[in-house]
């Protein structure tokens, strides 16, 4: 078993009956979901859960999961997905997929977010290895380009995976990929980026997180967010 597997493992053993899983979108949320339908289905573990992408929706679905609908949930007990970056003080960067609204919304209705990582998602800061994807409406791209300019971002429009067209979302929107000077503090970027208009969401998910779990060598250790 692999870490990966390990902390899927680990975290599908806190999931009780009766709860809503929020299911997260990536190859450690696949390892997550496979761990849950197991216990689903040799444990007799009656759960519902809801995902952040189609992808993650199908795959619950094949594996026998019940599914229910974005439109279905006002609330989740649990959601449980991977990240990009994770700093000391469990502020998280995701969104190198394309599901941020839907990961950033089950991440704040959801009463415990667990996320599962390796050691080399481990940072010192936000945006250390990756640039923050911000999803734009397309009409507002030039404008909100100008508004991230003035408090110094930098960075290109998301091309998709031919490389011959611009990456549009789950939702619908542009996806750009900026960087800011390293001195910009996490908790004020959050905020500015939440008052732009224009930006439909952005990857910096700032004090949701309530408990990381890293796999490292088949061991699984634990950081608590109120145990900061």
């Amino acid at each position: 078993m692999n870490d990966k597997e390990s902390v899927a493992e680990h975290a599908a053993k806190q999931v009780a009956d009766g709860m809503l899983v929020g299911l997260g979108t990536g190859s450690t949320a696949n390892c997550f979901i496979e761990a849950l339908a197991r216990r689903s289905r040799d444990q007799g573990l009656k759960i519902t859960t809801v995902a952040s992408s189609a992808v993650s929706a199908l795959k619950a679905q094949q594996l026998g999961l019940t599914v229910l609908d974005f439109e279905q949930v006002s609330h989740v007990n649990v959601y449980v997905d991977g990240a990009d970056e994770v700093s000391p003080e469990l502020t998280l960067l995701k969104g190198q997929g394309a599901d941020l609204v839907r990961e950033k919304l089950l991440a704040t209705a959801s009463e415990q977010f667990l996320v599962l990582v390796e050691p080399g998602k481990l940072v010192e800061r936000i945006g250390q290895h990756f640039a923050i994807p911000i999803e734009i409406m397309p009409f507002a791209w030039q404008l909100v380009k100008k508004q991230l300019e003035s408090i110094g971002g930098r960075g290109y429009l998301r091309q998709n995976a031919d490389k011959n067209a611009v990456a549009i979302s789950a939702h619908g929107s542009l996806i750009a990929d900026i960087r800011f000077d390293p001195s910009i503090d996490i908790r004020t970027l959050n905020d500015t980026l939440n008052s732009i208009p224009g930006i439909v969401e952005h990857g910096i998910f700032y004090a949701l997180a309530t408990t990381v779990l890293i796999g490292v060598n088949g061991q699984v250790q634990e950081r608590q967010a109120s145990s900061l």
